[in-house]
């Protein structure tokens, strides 16, 4: 059963964690960084470095090499850690609570800001689905080979950024606090999935409202989606709004794939509405609208 990071991050001390930031910083050049160059970063002692590797091997924080050198790796649980230092460090996350929920990409924690606010910490984990999908899906995969790690870092980078523009633009998205490595912390949504969501009051308001949010997306922020479907709207309890989630998977307008993706989102939408609740708006009519040639729908 998967470890709560939050319950390991508890047991570590200031020279663990100093262990895996020199770790973390030599990722790019070594696959498994050489024990004596960790011990020579480290500035640490011999003895006290085997000490700390005994303990972040036995909680799985590394893992180690042994061949023609020793060396160590982080694992996801220790890059979960040095996240979650440098979230607390900067007063965004107090407390990590029980998981939320398990995408293909990414875990989700409920958790605690320092003003007792429920907060999501969302760690992505890219590397889950196979290379070649990631390479189909992900814009950004195509760059220069980095590990998996590095990969989950700049998939939180871009999921970030796109919820801070979509906001700015008033894109109904979840409220983003901070970002640390390959963790986004956001602001708790009291809500259901859309898939979920039983007997809305006014599905067709709902639906117009999501379609606005992809056209202030596409014509303001400049992005689309790519991946718009029931599994990736969340539906507010009380005001009915949806909120568009998971959006490290967004391509710029620009993009070659962008019309197709576009269009494929607002077909999806349309078509579980249609399926859901007899709500019917042209295909037609709503990509004119989402890519602003008409003014409403």
């Amino acid at each position: 059963m998967p470890v709560n990071p939050g319950y390991v991050f508890k047991q570590l001390t200031p020279r663990d964690m100093k262990i895996l930031r020199v770790i973390e910083k030599l990722m790019r050049k070594y696959e498994y960084v050489p024990l004596d160059i960790i011990v020579s970063r480290s500035r640490m002692v011999d003895k006290d470095v085997s000490l700390v590797f005994s303990k972040l091997n036995s909680l799985k924080l590394v893992k180690r090499y042994r061949g023609d050198y020793t060396g160590y790796r982080i694992t996801s649980l220790g890059y979960d850690c040095l996240a979650l230092e440098d979230l607390v460090r900067r007063n965004i996350v107090y407390a990590l609570g029980p998981k939320l929920g398990v995408g293909k990409e990414a875990d989700l924690y409920l958790g605690l800001s320092p003003a007792n606010e429920k907060i999501v910490v969302k760690f992505h984990r890219v590397g889950r689905t196979s290379f070649r999908q990631v390479k189909r899906l992900r814009v950004y995969a195509e760059e220069a080979e980095v590990s998996w790690l590095l990969r989950s870092s700049i998939s939180a980078e871009r999921e970030f950024k796109a919820l801070i523009e979509c906001l700015k633009a008033q894109v109904n998205v979840p409220i983003p606090l901070g970002r640390s490595r390959h963790a986004v912390v956001m602001k708790h949504i009291n809500g259901v999935l859309l898939l979920k969501y039983r007997n809305p009051s006014d599905p067709e308001t709902m639906l117009r409202t999501i379609l606005d949010s992809v056209r202030r997306a596409y014509l303001i922020v400049g992005i689309v989606h790519g991946d718009l479907s029931e599994y990736n709207v969340m539906v507010e309890l009380g005001t009915e709004r949806p909120i568009l989630i998971d959006w490290p998977q967004y391509v710029e307008r620009e993009h070659p794939s962008a019309p197709i993706l576009l269009e494929r989102d607002v077909k999806y939408i349309i078509g579980f509405f249609k399926r859901k609740y007899r709500v019917e708006i042209p295909v037609k009519e709503a990509l004119k609208y989402v890519r602003g040639k008409i003014e409403e729908i």
